[in-house]
């Protein structure tokens, strides 16, 4: 099988240096940077911006067959002021149609009772809030996106009358 029996199928080749940040270390490399430590955020309602989205697969489970997924990663703001990122995993099948429909109104991309085609070009930099919470996994705490929340309504505007305050 050669190249041009795979381009379109998502295994064409690219340049790493097109696609990623920093550089690669040699095996006898100095580091420094120390690591910023895993923030584990207090269970509430946060502000954040989706920084990253990518394609991938889900193998099926116990309650969810084969299906294609969006790990879409969050920007949140901790309570320190540091920024932490939180992935979320949107499965691509009908029986999470409501959680895929939150997520989009959430970001401001669909209204109620309106069909969406799923436009994922248009997540990155879109802003919303989420309710996190935290999951214990074989003795460790992490973070959780539990829910996605609408945008607030704006507030109704009041009638101007000209010399009225």
């Amino acid at each position: 099988m050669g190249f041009d029996d795979i381009k379109g199928t998502g295994f064409e080749e690219v340049n790493a240096n097109d696609s990623f940040e920093g550089k690669e270390y040699g095996w006898d490399d100095e580091i420094e940077k120390d690591s910023e430590g895993f923030t584990l955020l207090e269970p509430g309602e946060y502000d954040f911006e989706v920084v990253n989205f990518e394609r991938a697969r889900h193998n099926g489970s116990a309650k969810l067959p084969a299906c294609n997924k969006a790990i879409i990663t969050l920007r949140v703001s901790a309570p320190d002021g540091r920024s932490v990122d939180l992935k979320h995993n949107l499965f691509l099948h009908s029986k999470c149609e409501g959680l895929l429909s939150a997520f989009f109104v959430g970001i401001g991309l669909k209204k109620h009772g309106e069909k969406l085609k799923m436009d994922w070009s248009k997540v990155v930099g879109r802003r919303g809030r989420c309710t996190v919470g935290v999951h214990e996994y074989n003795g460790k705490t992490y973070n959780d996106i539990k829910r996605i929340l609408e945008p607030k309504e704006a507030p109704a505007q009041t009638s101007f009358k000209a010399g009225t305050f």
